[in-house]
């Protein structure tokens, strides 16, 4: 059995049900791509991933779950996210458009802007992204 207790953590959105319906939704492959913000790892001053990254997604509850693996990486502006990458978030996005409210709601969230440390946090059209793409190699018991 491979030990994964060395890879780093991913955790989707903050403790509580929306990360819950995304560990699901990893699991059951409908999530396949996920984003983040390029000022996220700026100020955490914390390396891009790479293709070839693994990491261990885990739970509400600090569990992990499962073992994932980026399979492409690049940067986007906001205004430049396309359709493919919306859908395979796995959160039921159909369109641009709502793919962008879910995640500006998110981004303009009292716990987002607390994590930025900025109370007045927001995003537009010049955002740049990281858009990452994986696949789960590995299931936890």
């Amino acid at each position: 059995m491979i030990d994964y207790s060395t890879l780093p953590l991913c955790e989707f959105a903050f403790p509580g049900p929306v990360r819950d319906q995304l560990v699901a939704a990893v699991l059951d492959g409908s999530k396949t791509s996920t984003t983040s913000m390029l000022i996220e790892y700026e100020i955490e001053q914390q390396d891009l991933p790479l293709a070839g990254l693994q990491e261990v997604v885990i739970d509400s509850a600090g569990t992990p779950i499962a073992v994932i693996e980026m399979t492409e990486i690049r940067q986007a502006r906001l205004s430049e996210v396309d359709l493919q990458h919306a859908i395979d978030e796995g959160e039921g996005f159909t369109t641009v458009a709502q793919w962008r409210a879910g995640h500006e709601e998110f981004w303009h969230s009292q716990d987002m802007r607390d994590e930025m440390n900025d109370p007045h946090f927001s995003v537009d059209d010049d955002t740049v992204l990281v858009l990452q793409r994986f696949k789960v190699v590995a299931r936890l018991p």
